[in-house]
């Protein structure tokens, strides 16, 4: 048996947990397809927010970068909820359902809970410096392919 790591999915009640050993966490390729879907996603829920709110769409980027109170503020508090709720709640997020993998809790197998899905979405910010570049080099570097975030949360990415 591994070292505490989750290995075949175990249902109970219809809820999908793991048991010990090793499950697999070499779904890199569909992380990132994950990622581009969710960004697809937020970026519909940022024009939803816009429209719904009144807020001028700027054609700059930096707008993001002051976290008023209007449209940037918004979709941080947005941005935050889905990742916290969707993975928190279910270990999915839209792009992870489509790409079929799953954010787990590495001791335990079962969902990650609001915390943890808390910590992996603050982790965000610097794993996705210079486009999740560095992200990725942290996740193909470590030895059961997780960023910063998902160490700093015990969690793993693993197939659904």
């Amino acid at each position: 048996m591994g070292a505490g790591g989750p290995v075949a999915a175990v249902r109970h009640d219809q809820v999908m947990t793991y048991a010990s050993g090793s499950v697999e966490v070499r779904v890199t390729g569909r992380r990132i397809v994950a990622t581009i879907i969710d960004g697809l996603v937020l970026g519909a829920l940022s024009s939803l927010l816009a429209s719904a709110f009144g807020i001028q769409s700027s054609s700059s980027g930096f707008d993001l970068t002051t976290l008023s109170v209007g449209g940037a503020g918004r979709l941080l508090v947005a941005v935050l909820l889905y990742y916290v709720l969707l993975e928190g709640f279910t270990g999915r997020t839209v792009g992870k359902f489509f790409t079929g993998i799953r954010v787990i809790d590495a001791q335990t197998g079962g969902r990650p809970g609001v915390v943890s899905a808390f910590v992996r979405t603050l982790l965000r910010l610097i794993d996705g410096i210079f486009g999740y570049l560095l992200g990725f080099i942290i996740v193909v570097c470590s030895e059961r392919r997780r960023r910063l975030g998902d160490m700093a949360a015990r969690t793993l990415v693993v197939r659904a």
